[in-house]
């Protein structure tokens, strides 16, 4: 198959390696001027836990292709689209008249609502799934991170179409173990405030990465995620359908959160992944915060631990959102 990875994200490098390793034709595609910057190859040192428990630690210079120009005619079948959330919207304007016959994977965190977030992409060339990787690339260059073995995707309440059934089989042959979500907004919906909770307290200690193993701010992400569930249920989200994702934050913290800290610390692609969340300027972290407290103050939903963070994450000279 041949697959264009959208930008030089941490998400499409490690998918669009492992995507290649698995036999297909991938590419990158950059802003004009960036392809010189970044040079030919990309540095790697990841742990891959498709296959074993505690990972294959792969590293490696990959040689890589990039192309600054994407004309409608092109040929590829597969487009992945990873990028921040907020910048979602403004990807998809810049793809519409250019996809072409591909189906275009959007693959990454939502907070907008989904018919939005794609603007004027067509519908039925959509395809919606969720990374179960991540990392960071350091001063060096050298991009470290982790592959856990799922894939989730996702459709909103019907069966896949066939290029949705064409992606999963993509991902299935490369390794992955593939887990579907029929209500797929409300479970990008929790996964978001999920990050919330995780994010405000990692900036208060200066990053996600400080997060790992400290008992106390992960009790206190789990207890901002617990006062988040009725903003979900103010967007619409039945969180019945969501017992397991939501369990995590109505179930006991002094069980929860010692957990939660032993598996950051002792499981390998799960603590590498943490790791490289290391860059105290990091403006994503600080973007999510923000989104999720300005949409629980205009629906009047309650956040005081979100509060209680947002000096951590408001813009220099806003206040109050």
């Amino acid at each position: 198959m041949r697959i264009l990875m959208f930008g030089r994200g941490v998400i499409a490098t490690l998918y669009g390696w492992a995507l290649e390793w698995a036999g297909h034709d991938v590419e990158f595609y950059v802003r004009p001027g960036r392809a010189a910057t970044y040079g030919n190859t990309i540095d790697l040192d990841v742990l891959d836990a498709r296959r074993r428990i505690w990972g294959r630690r792969v590293v490696q210079k990959w040689p890589v292709r990039y192309r600054e120009a994407l004309e409608p005619d092109h040929d590829f079948d597969l487009i992945v689209l990873s990028v921040q959330p907020h910048r979602l919207q403004e990807a998809a304007a810049f793809l519409a008249p250019r996809v072409g016959k591909a189906t275009v994977l959007i693959f990454g965190n939502l907070w907008s609502e989904p018919s939005v977030a794609i603007g004027a992409l067509p519908a039925d060339q959509v395809a919606w799934g969720f990374p179960q990787a991540g990392g960071g690339f350091g001063e060096d260059g050298v991009l470290r991170g982790a592959i856990l073995p799922p894939v989730v995707f996702g459709t909103f309440d019907r069966p896949p179409a066939e290029r949705e059934r064409a992606v999963r089989r993509l991902f299935r042959e490369a390794g992955f173990r593939l887990r579907e979500q029929p209500d797929f907004r409300g479970w990008l919906l929790l996964h978001f405030v999920t990050n919330a909770g995780l994010h405000a307290q990692g900036l208060r200690l200066g990053s996600l990465a400080k997060l790992a193993g400290a008992t106390g701010g992960l009790r206190e992400a789990l207890l901002t995620g617990r006062e988040l569930l009725p903003l979900l249920e103010a967007r619409g989200v039945d969180l019945r359908r969501h017992r397991l994702s939501a369990l995590l934050f109505r179930a006991p913290t002094w069980l929860t959160a010692p957990a939660l800290a032993w598996l950051l610390t002792h499981v390998a692609p799960v603590r590498a992944n943490f790791a490289a969340h290391s860059d105290p300027e990091a403006e994503e972290p600080r973007e999510i915060c923000r989104d999720v407290l300005a949409e629980a103050r205009r629906l009047g939903v309650a956040a005081p631990r979100l509060e209680a963070a947002e000096p951590h994450f408001a813009r220099a000279g806003k206040g109050r959102a």
